[in-house]
C-alpha cells in the first residue's frame, strides 16, 4: 500500500519569533497526522518513500491565520551505515529544495555514526557538482556545553586568526569569574560576524551534532540561512550519550523541527542481529576516538559493553530496592568483556557515555528480533533452555522457572525472588556446570552459609548478595578451603549477615580482591579487621550498618597497607566519630564519601588527606539512595531531599588542605561547621548554592593555593553571610601559610586575599556588600600579585628600593659628580633631594588593598571593593597600561604608586571624591602624564580636603599633577617633587568644571610647611594662581630652571629659603608676615630680581648682590663647564645688615 501524496493542511496556530528566524507553530492537528502517517507506513509491506506531510515555515504572511507547507520525509532504506550515507547523497543530488537535512538514524540508533562517515567520504566527492562544496564544517557538540562552546567549535573548524579565538578566550575568562556556568554562555556577535564574513560567499555543508533536544537557529552564531535559493546544505541529528531506540516519536520530533526541511529516517527492526551489533560496534569506535584513554581500547569491547548495559537495564527496569545497574563497570570486568587493570578514568568515561532509553516493549522487542546472547525472565514468563550468555531472572513463586542447572555458557546470572518471610533456597545443582560463571547475583535467598552450593564456580569473580539468608535445614557439601574465594575480585553484600565470609581466616584467600562493598551489615569499625589484608583493595564501601562488629582493634592504622585504595565510601555511619590518621596513607585515594557519618567531630587528618583526591562529599541529610561507581558523586536526584534523622551533624571543622585534584564537592546540612580548609584545590568554582550548602555557622573559609578558584557564588540566603574569616591565595604553591590572625579585634569580616587575577575580587565583593554600611567594621588586605610567588623577585625590589635610598631614583653619573663638587654647599643645605625623599608610608591600614606585577586588569569588581572600603593603596609595578579603576574615593587615605611604566594616569576624569586622601605617594611612573585628570563630572569642594603630603618622584612624563576646582588645600603640610623632566605645573586651574573660575585668583595652603623641589627643568609656577601659605617655613628648589616667577604670601615667623642652582629664574617675590629670621641660599642668580616684602606694613627688603668668587677646583682647570660663580646676597632690613658668605655655601 502506498500513498504518493497527503494533503496540505491549513491550520490556525500562534507563531513565536523567539530567536529572530523562523517561527515556532503549535498545531493541535499535527501529532494525529503524523501518527497516522506512521501507523499506515507500519503497515505497508514497502516503506513509503518521499511521502510529503507539512513543513512549518511560514509563507512569508505576518498573522494568526497561516498556511502550513510540506515537510518530507525520506526513508533511507538503509542496513548499514555505508548505505545510509550513500542515500543521504542521493537526496543531495536530486537537486530539491530542502537545504536542512536531519537524519534520525535507525530510530534514534547510529545517527551520528552516518553523519561522521559522511564528513569522512564527502571530500573525496568534489567530481559531483552537486556534492562539491567550498568549505565542510564538521562540528560535534553531542556532548553539549552550551551556545559559546558551538561558536568556538564552528571558528575553529573554520580556522579563524587567532584574534578571533582570543575574542572567545577573553570572554571565556570573564564569564569564569563571573560563575556564568559554561551550558548558560550565549554566542558572541564580534565572532558571529568574523563567521559570517568567511561563509557568506562560500557553498558550504555543515555536518551538526547537536547535543540537545531543541532544535537551534544557527544565524545568531553567523551562520548565513539555508534557503532555497541558497545553495548551502546542513545535515544534522539529535547525539546524546544515551543511545535511543524509540519506535513511535517521529511526531514528537517534527514538532521541534522549526528550521529543516526534511527528515530522513529508517528502522531498526529491519536490521539482522549481525547488522545491529556492526552499528552499535560504529557507535563504540565514535566514543573510542573521542577520548584519548579509550584509543587503546577494542571498539567491539565497548559494543559489548553497550549490550550487557542494556541487559541490565531491562533486567531491573522499574526496580527501586537493587542498584546492580549501577555496578555495571564491575560487570563488565567480571564477565571478561573488559580487562582488570584498566583505569578508574576509563570506567567513569565508559560509566557516563554507555546508557540506553528506551521502554519496555521496544527493549522486548529488541530482544526477540536481534536474538541477542541473553535471558531476561519476568516473574510471569517462561524459562526456555538455550546456550545464554547472560541470564536474569525474577520470581514470585518457590522454583525458579523450571530451571534446574545453568547452562554451561553462562557467564552472568541475576537470581531474584520476590521478598518474603521466608527466603527461597537455592535448588541443588543450580551450579553443577558454572564454571565459566565470572558474575553472580543473588537476591532474596537462602543457602547454607557454612558450605555455599557457588564455590564450585572456581571463575566466579563477582559476587552479589542482596538479602540473602542462612539456610541450615541441609548440612551442604564441604568445599574445604573455599579456594574459589581466591578468584574473587568483586564481594557486594547487601543486608546480608554472613559472619563467615567476612572472618579473618576467609580474607586471607581473597588476595585479589579489588572492591568490597558491605550495605547494611557491619559498621565502619570493621575497616581494623582488613589491617594486613586484602592488598589489592581499590574500592571499599561500609554504608548503612546495622550492627557493630564484635572487636576491639583501633581502627586508626586500618589504611597503612590501603596504598591502591581508590574509592572510600563509609556513608550512612552515623556512631562515626574520627576519620583514621592512617587514612593520609592511601595514597591513590580518589573518591571519599561521609555522607550521614553526623557524629564525626572533624574531618581533619594530621598528615593531610590523599593529593589525588577528586572528590568529597558529607551530607548531613543522610545517604544518598544509589552509589557512586566512579568518581562522579551521587546526583541531587539520588540524595535525600529531607535530613533522615532529627539530630544534626555535630561535625565542626573540614579540612581538605592540599587536595590538589579536588574538583568535586558536596557539603550540605551541616548546622555546627564553623571552618572549611580547601587550600590547594583544583576547584574553579566554589558555590554555595549548589556545592557547599546550609552551613549557618560557617565563620572560616581557607582557599589558600588554590590556583584554579575563578568564582566564589555566595547563596542568597543569609546563612552563608556569617563568615568571619575568608583566606584566599591562588599563587600556584599549595601548602602556603596563613595569615597572622589578631584574636583581638573586634571585625565583623576579615578578608585575606591574594589574587593573581584582580576579577577573583568580584566574588569578594559579593560578600563584602553586607557590609557596606559598617565598613569600619570589616578587615581586609587584598593582594593582586604575580602567579608564581618568588623570593628572588622579592629581594631585587628589596635592593632596588635600597639603590633608590642611597643614590636617589637612579641618578645620573653627571649628578653624582656635582653633587661632589658642591659638597661645601651641601653642607649647608642639608642631604641631597633624592637621598633627603621621604620614606612611603609603612604601615597599611586596616583595609588595605595592594596590586603589583603579574596583575590581569585592574578590574572594576576591585573598583568596587576600592571604593566602598579600601583605606590604604599601594599600587607597584603593573605593566599593563590601564589606570586605576574609575571609582569614587570616598574612605581612601594612603595611596602608594611606584613602578608601573604604562601606567598612562593614575586616577581617570570619571574619579572624584577623595574625601579623606592624607598621603599620596609616587615614584617611577615613565608614562603618567597627570595624577589626576581635568573634567571631573562630579566636584566636591571637600576634594583633597585631608591631603596632608603629595610627594612624587621619577615621573619624567608628568605635565601637572592635580587640577584645583576649589580654593584650598586646607591640610596639605609638605609638597616634596624630584626628577619629573616635563612638568610644568603641580597645581592648574580646572576651568571647565570650576564655578566662577575667574574669582579663583589665590589658593589657599594654610598648614604648608615645606616645599622641596628639585630637578624639574620645565617648571613654570607651583600653581596658575598665587599661593597663600601662612606656616611655611621651608623651601628648596634646585635644577628647576623652566621656574620663572615664585609667588607665595607667608604669615610665618621663620623660612629657610633654598634655591640653589636656578639658572634660570628671573623672579622670585615672597611676601613675610611677622618674620623673626630668614636662612637664604641662593646660588648664581646672576642680576634676577628676588624681593622679600618682610613687614607687616609690606616694606620690601632686596637681596642685594655683595660680592663675586670665581673657584675653579684642580681636578676642573681647563674645562669650562668646571667654573662656578658664587655670589653672597645681603638682606637689607631695619634690624639690620645680613652678610652670607657665598664661599660656605
Amino acid at each position: 500500500m502506498r500513498y504518493s501524496k497527503w494533503y496540505r493542511a491549513c491550520c490556525t496556530g500562534m507563531y513565536s519569533r523567539s530567536r529572530g528566524r523562523g517561527d515556532i507553530v503549535l498545531l493541535s492537528a499535527l501529532p494525529f497526522l503524523v501518527s497516522t502517517y506512521m501507523a499506515w507506513s507500519m503497515a505497508s509491506s514497502t516503506p513509503l518513500q518521499g511521502d510529503r506531510i507539512f513543513q512549518h515555515r511560514l509563507d512569508g504572511t505576518w498573522g494568526d491565520m497561516i498556511v502550513i507547507n510540506a515537510i518530507l520525509l525520506e526513508f533511507t532504506n538503509a542496513i548499514d551505515v555505508d548505505g545510509a550515507r550513500e542515500a543521504i547523497f542521493r537526496i543531495l543530488r536530486n537537486k530539491g529544495e530542502e537545504r536542512v537535512i536531519y537524519f534520525h538514524g535507525w530510530s534514534g540508533l547510529g545517527a551520528s555514526t552516518v553523519l561522521r562517515s559522511i564528513a569522512e567520504v564527502i571530500p573525496s566527492k568534489r567530481t559531483t557538482p552537486e556534492l562539491c562544496f567550498d568549505k565542510i564544517i564538521h562540528i560535534d557538540c553531542s556532548e553539549w556545553k552550551g551556545r559559546r562552546a558551538l561558536q568556538r567549535a564552528i571558528a575553529e573548524e573554520l580556522h579563524l586568526d587567532s584574534s578571533v579565538m582570543d575574542i572567545l578566550d577573553k570572554q571565556d575568562g570573564d564569564d569564569d569569574f563571573n560563575g556564568v556556568d559554561e551550558i548558560s554562555r550565549d554566542e558572541i556577535t564580534a565572532v558571529s560576524g568574523e563567521i559570517y564574513h568567511i561563509l557568506k560567499d562560500s557553498r558550504f555543508i555543515l555536518i551538526f551534532h547537536s547535543g540537545i533536544d531543541d532544535e537551534i537557529d544557527l544565524y545568531p552564531l553567523g551562520i548565513p540561512s539555508f534557503g532555497k535559493f541558497t545553495k548551502n546544505i546542513m545535515i544534522w541529528t539529535y547525539k546524546r550519550r544515551i543511545l535511543t531506540i524509540t519506535e513511535y516519536e517521529q511526531h514528537k520530533l517534527i514538532q521541534k523541527l522549526r528550521y529543516t526541511h526534511l527528515l530522513a529516517y529508517d528502522r531498526e527492526n529491519y536490521l539482522t542481529s549481525g547488522q545491529l551489533y556492526a552499528l552499535l560496534c560504529k557507535e563504540a569506535a565514535f566514543i573510542a576516538a573521542r577520548y584519548q584513554c579509550l584509543w587503546g581500547v577494542n571498539p567491539m569491547k565497548v559494543a559489548d559493553c553497550y549490550v550487557y548495559t542494556l541487559f541490565l537495564q531491562r533486567s531491573f527496569h522499574n526496580k527501586t530496592n537493587s542498584d546492580w545497574v549501577g555496578v555495571a563497570s564491575n560487570c563488565w570486568i567480571c564477565d571478561g568483556i573488559l580487562q582488570k587493570d584498566i583505569t578508574l578514568e576509563i570506567r567513569d568515561v565508559l560509566h557516563r557515555e554507555i546508557s540506553w532509553e528506551c521502554d519496555d516493549n521496544v527493549l522486548a522487542k529488541f530482544k526477540e528480533d536481534f536474538k541477542l546472547p541473553f535471558l531476561i525472565v519476568k516473574e510471569d514468563g517462561v524459562y526456555e533452555e538455550g546456550q545464554y550468555r547472560w541470564i536474569s531472572t525474577r520470581s514470585s513463586d518457590r522454583e525458579i522457572h523450571a530451571m534446574k542447572s545453568l547452562p554451561e555458557e553462562t557467564s552472568s546470572f541475576f537470581l531474584e525472588f520476590v521478598m518474603s518471610d521466608k527466603p527461597v533456597a537455592l535448588p541443588d545443582g543450580l551450579f553443577e556446570h558454572s564454571n565459566n560463571l565470572g558474575v553472580l547475583s543473588l537476591c532474596c535467598c537462602a543457602f547454607n552459609f557454612a558450605s555455599p552450593p557457588f564455590l564450585k564456580c572456581h571463575g566466579l569473580r563477582f559476587l552479589g548478595l542482596d538479602n540473602c539468608t542462612d539456610d541450615k535445614t541441609g548440612e551442604g557439601k564441604d568445599y574445604a578451603g573455599w579456594v574459589s574465594l581466591h578468584s574473587l575480585w568483586v564481594l557486594d553484600l547487601r543486608y546480608t549477615v554472613w559472619n563467615e565470609i567476612l572472618s579473618q581466616e576467609k580474607l586471607d584467600l581473597m588476595d585479589n580482591l579489588v572492591e568490597l562493598s558491605m550495605e547494611g551489615v557491619w559498621c565502619w569499625q570493621y575497616i581494623s579487621c582488613l589491617q594486613g589484608r586484602l592488598p589489592n583493595l581499590q574500592r571499599l564501601r561500609i554504608i548503612k550498618p546495622t550492627r557493630g562488629p564484635d572487636i576491639s582493634t583501633d581502627p586508626s592504622n586500618s589504611f597503612m597497607d590501603k596504598a591502591k585504595l581508590e574509592i572510600l565510601d563509609l556513608s550512612g555511619n552515623s556512631e562515626m566519630n574520627i576519620v583514621p590518621n592512617s587514612l593520609s596513607k592511601a595514597s591513590r585515594l580518589q573518591v571519599l564519601i561521609l555522607d550521614g557519618c553526623n557524629e564525626l567531630k572533624d574531618v581533619v587528618v594530621p598528615d593531610g588527606l590523599p593529593r589525588l583526591l577528586k572528590s568529597f562529599s558529607f551530607d548531613g541529610y543522610g545517604s544518598a539512595s544509589c552509589r557512586a561507581p566512579t568518581v562522579e558523586l551521587p546526583s541531587k536526584q539520588e540524595r535525600p531531599s529531607t535530613p533522615t534523622t532529627k539530630e544534626g551533624a555535630s561535625i565542626s571543622k573540614i579540612s581538605l588542605e592540599g587536595c590538589s585534584q579536588l574538583e568535586n564537592l558536596f557539603v550540605r546540612g551541616l548546622a555546627n561547621l564553623v571552618e572549611l580548609d580547601l587550600s590547594g584545590a583544583a576547584i574553579k568554582t566554589l558555590n554555595f548554592n549548589t556545592m557547599v550548602l546550609e552551613v549557618p555557622m560557617l565563620k572560616r573559609l581557607f582557599l589558600l593555593g588554590c590556583e584554579h578558584l575563578r568564582a566564589i557564588i555566595w547563596s542568597s540566603l543569609t546563612d552563608s553571610f556569617k563568615l568571619e574569616l575568608l583566606c584566599i591565595d591562588t599563587r600556584a604553591e599549595t601548602g602556603r601559610s596563613r595569615p597572622c590572625i589578631d584574636r583581638n579585634n573586634s571585625f565583623q569580616l576579615e578578608v585575606h586575599a591574594i589574587v593573581v587575577d584582580a576579577r577573583l575580587a568580584r566574588s569578594v565583593w559579593q560578600l563584602l556588600c553586607n557590609h557596606y554600611a559598617a565598613a569600619e567594621n570589616v578587615y581586609l588586605n587584598i593582594h593582586v600579585t604575580s602567579a608564581v610567588y618568588s623570593e628572588l623577585s622579592q629581594s631585587k625590589v628589596k635592593e632596588k628600593e635600597k639603590k633608590i635610598d642611597m643614590y636617589g631614583d637612579q641618578v645620573s653619573l653627571l649628578q653624582l659628580v656635582q653633587a661632589d663638587r658642591y659638597s661645601d654647599v651641601q653642607s649647608m643645605v642639608g642631604d641631597a633631594p633624592a637621598a633627603a625623599f621621604p620614606k612611603p608610608p609603612a604601615n597599611n591600614l586596616d583595609r588595605h588593598i595592594e596590586i603589583t606585577k603579574g596583575s590581569h586588569v585592574l578590574d572594576s569588581g576591585l573598583g568596587y571593593v576600592m571604593t566602598r572600603f579600601a583605606d590604604s593603596l599601594h599600587v607597584h609595578d603593573v605593566s599593563t597600561s590601564a589606570s586605576l579603576p574609575t571609582v569614587l574615593w570616598r574612605l581612601l587615605r594612603q595611596c602608594r604608586v611606584e613602578r608601573c611604566p604604562k601606567l598612562g594616569e593614575a586616577f581617570p576624569s570619571e574619579t572624584f571624591e577623595f574625601l579623606k586622601l592624607e598621603t599620596f605617594w609616587a615614584s617611577d611612573l615613565l608614562t603618567t602624564r597627570w595624577i589626576c585628570s581635568k573634567g571631573y563630572r562630579d566636584f566636591n569642594d571637600g576634594s583633597f580636603g585631608k591631603l596632608q603630603h603629595l610627594r612624587l618622584r621619577s615621573c619624567p612624563s608628568l605635565q601637572f599633577v592635580l587640577p584645583v576646582w576649589f580654593r584650598s588645600f586646607p591640610s596639605l603640610e609638605t609638597l616634596h617633587i624630584i626628577h619629573c623632566g616635563d612638568l610644568r605645573h603641580i597645581f592648574v586651574l580646572d576651568k571647565r568644571w570650576c564655578p566662577g573660575e575667574t574669582s579663583i585668583q589665590v589658593v589657599a595652603f594654610p598648614r604648608l610647611t615645606t616645599i622641596h623641589l628639585h630637578d624639574l627643568p620645565v617648571l613654570q609656577q607651583i600653581c596658575e594662581v598665587k599661593m597663600v601659605a601662612p606656616k611655611l617655613n621651608t623651601i628648596k628648589i634646585r635644577g628647576c630652571w623652566g621656574l620663572r616667577r615664585l609667588a607665595i604670601v607667608i604669615l610665618g615667623e621663620r623660612i629657610s629659603v633654598c634655591a640653589s642652582i636656578m639658572l634660570g629664574i628671573d623672579e622670585l617675590y615672597i611676601v613675610v608676615y611677622a618674620l623673626v629670621s630668614v636662612t637664604s641660599v641662593l646660588d648664581n642668580f646672576h642680576e634676577k630680581r628676588f624681593f622679600f616684602d618682610v613687614n607687616s606694613k609690606s616694606s620690601a627688603f632686596a637681596l642685594k648682590k655683595k660680592r663675586s668668587i670665581t673657584r675653579q677646583s684642580a681636578g676642573d682647570r681647563g674645562n669650562p663647564a668646571g667654573t662656578l660663580k658664587t655670589r653672597a646676597y645681603a638682606l637689607k632690613s631695619r634690624n639690620g645688615f645680613a652678610i652670607f658668605n657665598g664661599s660656605t655655601l
